[in-house]
C-alpha cells in the first residue's frame, strides 16, 4: 500500500508539473515578440589617470580601449556564447548589449532594427554573475515577490503567483520550493538551484532577450551542464540568449549556436560554434592532441599555441586578427549589416526610470516590498541574543545607578548622559550598514525597473521602526524606577519620548552616512568621528570648550537630546542640596551651560531634532538615487 501511495504521489506531482509547464507556455507564448540582436563595430573606452612623477600632483589622462570593433548578431532560438580569458572584455560587452553601460561607447546595437530605449526593459532580462538574492527567503517567496513586483496589473495577483510556480516547474525548482536561499554561513539551496532561481527571476517577465554573465561560474560540470541545458530548452522556444562563459566543457560548448572569441577586447572569431575548430585549422592552427574546443580557443585567445612537439609558443595576434577580418568581411558582414540602421552613437544606459511607466502602482510596490522585508528580516529583530544583550545592559545600568537621587545630582545627570549616548550609538551603527549591505540588490532591482526608489525607501524605513522603538522602550522601563528617576507618569513619558526621538534621529544620521559613502569601513570611520565630535562638544566631559570648535554643538544630536533629557527630569524651579543648603538645579554648572530648562528651550530642541530626523533621511534618499542609474563595470 505504501509503495502504491508513493507511486500515486509521484504521478500527481508529475501531472501538476506538466500542467504548470503548459500553463506557463501558454502565457509566455502570448507575450513579447522575438528579438534579433545585432551589434556592429562596438568600441568602449575608459580614461585612466596616471601620475607623471612620484609625489607630484600633475596627472596624465590616458585612454584605454576595452572593446575594439566588436561585431556580431544572435537570432531568436539561438544562444550566443562570448568566450575569452579574464580581462578580455566579456562582461563589458554583455553589459553594453544589455543597455546598462554608459561612458565612451560607440558603434551600433539594435534590437529588431531599433536602438535601445527605456521601454525595452520589459522585454530584456539580465542575470548577473553573482546570485544577488535574499538569503532568508524561500525559493517560492523569492519568485512570488519578484512576480508581484515585475509583472503588470494586466495579471491578477493569483495569476502572478501561479506564473511564479510555473517558472519553478520549468526550471526544476519544485523540489526545493520551500527551502531558503541561504548564504555562506547559512545552509540553503545548492549553487545550481540558486543560479536557476536567478534565471527564474528574469524568466518571469518572459524576456525575448536574456543576458547571462557567467551562469556556470563556481558550479561543478554536471550542474553547469544542467543549467545550460535548461537555457537551451528555453531558447528553443524562440528566445534569444547571450551569455559570457569562461571555460565550458565540450558538452556545454556543443549547445552553443554561435560563439564570439575575445582577446583583450578584440574579436578573434565569430560564427557557428561547430565551425570554429575548422576555421582555425584552415588558417594553420590545429590541436595535435584531442582536447576540448573551448580549451583550444582560450589558448589562442591567451596568445598561446601548442605545436606537434607539445611545446607552447607565443602567437602573433596581429596575424589572427588579420585572418579573422578577411573571414568575417567575406562571410558575416553582409548578413549582419543587412537592413541595419546607419551607424551612430548607441543610446545606452538606462534612463531615469522615474520618468517611465511602472508595471505596478506605488502602493502595490510599497506593500509587496514591506511584506518581503518583514519576511527577510524577521529573524533579526527579536533574536534572543539581541534582546538578552539589551536586558543585561539595562540591569547593569540599573545596578550601577541604583536609587540615585537628586542629592547626588552629578551621578544622576551622568546617568541621563549615558542613556542618551548609548542609544545614539546602537541605532547609528546598525543603520550605517543598511544601504551598503543592500547596494548590490538595490542596483540589480532598480536597473531592471522593478520598483520606484521612493517605495523601496519608505518600506525600508517602516520595517525597521518596531524593533528600533521596542528595544529602547524595554530598556527604559527596566532602568527608570531602578535608578531613582522621578516616579511620575509625565516625567517617564517625557524621558521615553526624548529617548525614542534620539534613536530615530541617530538612525537617520547613520542611514545618511551609509548611503553617501556606500563603503562600510569608510562609513564607520567617518561616522565614528562625527558621533564622537557630537558627544565631546556638548560640555559634559569638557566644560570650557574652545570657541573655535564650540559651534559644532549646534548641529549635534547629543546636545539637543541631552537638553530634552534634562528637561524630562528637572524643572526650572527644582533644587538640590548644596553647601549653601539648597541651590537651583538650573544653576548647576553642567546644566547651566546647556541653556534654560524652560518650555521655549525644550520646544526649540524638539523642533530642531525633527528637522534633523527628516533632513538626514532626505539626504539618504537623494544619495540612493544614483544607485541603478550609474554602474561600475568589471572587465
Amino acid at each position: 500500500m505504501d509503495m502504491e501511495k508513493e507511486m500515486q504521489d509521484i504521478e500527481a506531482q508529475s501531472t501538476y508539473k506538466t500542467t504548470l509547464q503548459k500553463e506557463a507556455s501558454k502565457i509566455f507564448h502570448k507575450r513579447n515578440p522575438p528579438v534579433t540582436l545585432k551589434f556592429h563595430d562596438v568600441v568602449y573606452k575608459i580614461n585612466k589617470t596616471k601620475k607623471w612623477k612620484l609625489l607630484e600632483r600633475k596627472t596624465k589622462v590616458e585612454e584605454k580601449v576595452i572593446l575594439n570593433g566588436v561585431t556580431g548578431m544572435v537570432r531568436p532560438g539561438e544562444i550566443l556564447a562570448i568566450l575569452g580569458p579574464s580581462g578580455s572584455g566579456k562582461t563589458t560587452l554583455l553589459t553594453a548589449l544589455g543597455g546598462r553601460l554608459g561612458g565612451k561607447l560607440s558603434g551600433t546595437i539594435t534590437y529588431n532594427g531599433k536602438i535601445f530605449s527605456n521601454s525595452m526593459k520589459k522585454s530584456i532580462g539580465f542575470v548577473t554573475q553573482e546570485d544577488i538574492l535574499y538569503p532568508h527567503l524561500t525559493v517560492t517567496e523569492t519568485l512570488v515577490f519578484t512576480s508581484l513586483l515585475r509583472l503588470p496589473n494586466s495579471f491578477t495577483e493569483k495569476e502572478k503567483i501561479e506564473l511564479a510556480k510555473s517558472v519553478m516547474a520549468l526550471l526544476g525548482l519544485t523540489k526545493c520550493k520551500d527551502s531558503i536561499i541561504g548564504k555562506p554561513m547559512l545552509r540553503g539551496v545548492s549553487g545550481g538551484e540558486r543560479k536557476r532561481v536567478s534565471i527564474g527571476q528574469e524568466m518571469l517577465i518572459n524576456p525575448s532577450l536574456l543576458f547571462l554573465d557567467e551562469p556556470t561560474s563556481g558550479l561543478d560540470s554536471t550542474t553547469a551542464q544542467k543549467i545550460v541545458f535548461n537555457l537551451w530548452e528555453l531558447a528553443s522556444g524562440g528566445r534569444t540568449f547571450v551569455m559570457t562563459i569562461h571555460q565550458p566543457s565540450s558538452r556545454i560548448y556543443n549547445m552553443f549556436h554561435t560563439v564570439l572569441i575575445l582577446s583583450e577586447g578584440v574579436p578573434l572569431y565569430y560564427g557557428k560554434g561547430s565551425e570554429a575548430m575548422e576555421y582555425f585549422s584552415g588558417i594553420g592552427y590545429e590541436p595535435e592532441i584531442a582536447m576540448s574546443p573551448s580549451d583550444f580557443l582560450l589558448d589562442l585567445a591567451n596568445g598561446v599555441y601548442t605545436d606537434q612537439s607539445n611545446e607552447d609558443h607565443a602567437l602573433n595576434k596581429n596575424e589572427l586578427i588579420s585572418a579573422y577580418k578577411n573571414y568575417f568581411d567575406a562571410k558575416w558582414k553582409p548578413i549582419i549589416l543587412d537592413e541595419n540602421p546607419d551607424n551612430g552613437e548607441i543610446q545606452s544606459g538606462f534612463e531615469d526610470s522615474g520618468f517611465g511607466k511602472w508595471s505596478t502602482s506605488w502602493s502595490q510596490q510599497f506593500i509587496v516590498l514591506l511584506k518581503r522585508d518583514l519576511k527577510e528580516r524577521k529573524h533579526e529583530p527579536f533574536s534572543v541574543l539581541r534582546i538578552s544583550k539589551i536586558v543585561v545592559i539595562a540591569l547593569l545600568t540599573g545596578l550601577l545607578w541604583y536609587k540615585s537621587s537628586v542629592s547626588h545630582l552629578q551621578d544622576q545627570i551622568g546617568l541621563l548622559f549615558f542613556i542618551n549616548s548609548f542609544w545614539a550609538v546602537v541605532p547609528f551603527y546598525k543603520a550605517i550598514f543598511t544601504f551598503p549591505q543592500e547596494a548590490t540588490m538595490l542596483e540589480k532591482e532598480r536597473s531592471s525597473g522593478m520598483y520606484r526608489l521612493s517605495s523601496y525607501f519608505m518600506s525600508r524605513m517602516i520595517v525597521d521602526l518596531p524593533m528600533e522603538l521596542i528595544l529602547p522602550t524595554i530598556y527604559i522601563i527596566i532602568i527608570y524606577f531602578m535608578t531613582g528617576l522621578k516616579p511620575n507618569v509625565i516625567n517617564f513619558l517625557y524621558t521615553l519620548f526624548s529617548l525614542l526621538l534620539n534613536v530615530l534621529v541617530s538612525q537617520g544620521l547613520g542611514l545618511a552616512i551609509g548611503a553617501i559613502i556606500m563603503e562600510q569601513k569608510s562609513a564607520i570611520t567617518l561616522g565614528s568621528i562625527i558621533l564622537l565630535s557630537f558627544v565631546l562638544v556638548v560640555g559634559f566631559y569638557v566644560q570650557h570648550v574652545p570657541k573655535f570648535i564650540a559651534w559644532i554643538k549646534y548641529i549635534s544630536i547629543t546636545y539637543y537630546i541631552y537638553k530634552l533629557a534634562l528637561g524630562s527630569q528637572y524643572d526650572i524651579n527644582d533644587t538640590y542640596p548644596c553647601s549653601n543648603g539648597k541651590c537651583l538645579i538650573a544653576e548647576f554648572p553642567l546644566i547651566r551651560q546647556m541653556g534654560e530648562l524652560n518650555l521655549q528651550g525644550q520646544l526649540m530642541a524638539v523642533f530642531l531634532l525633527f528637522i534633523m530626523l527628516i533632513g538626514y533621511r532626505l539626504m539618504a534618499y537623494f544619495a540612493l538615487m544614483r544607485i541603478g542609474v550609474t554602474k561600475k563595470i568589471s572587465i
